[in-house]
């Protein structure tokens, strides 16, 4: 079993950055994908970015040239480097994993909130 943890969110204004932290235990998540999903209020989630165990990342149109991942496996710990931030990405941010290969994220974290001000 993984155990997902986010940590990072908060307020911030419009054009502002913040990093959120996705922090496993319970296994190495250092060969697993670890996607960013985001649910805003009356929303479905929605994928955000993702990365490999190879480094190959993957973001959505809405956050492309906004958003980085990266990870650090001796943390086992997937960061979501966010800049430029607009008050639409206002949303409870979750991290997941799951196998190389595998369709679904079998593992989720609780979330953490990200409120953009305008």
């Amino acid at each position: 079993q993984v155990q997902l943890v986010e940590s990072g969110g908060g307020l911030v204004q419009a054009g502002g950055s913040l990093r959120l932290s996705c922090a496993a235990s319970g296994r190495t998540i250092s060969m697993y994908t670890v996607g960013w999903f985001r649910q805003a209020p009356g929303k479905e989630r929605e994928f955000v970015s993702s990365i490999r165990w190879s480094g190959t990342v993957f973001h959505a149109d809405s956050v492309k040239g906004r958003f980085t991942v990266s990870r650090e496996n001796a943390k086992n710990t997937v960061f979501l480097h966010m800049n430029s931030l607009k008050p639409e990405d206002t949303a409870v941010y979750y991290c997941a994993a799951k196998s190389t290969g595998s369709e679904d994220y079998p593992y989720w974290g609780r979330g953490t909130q990200v409120t953009v001000s305008s």
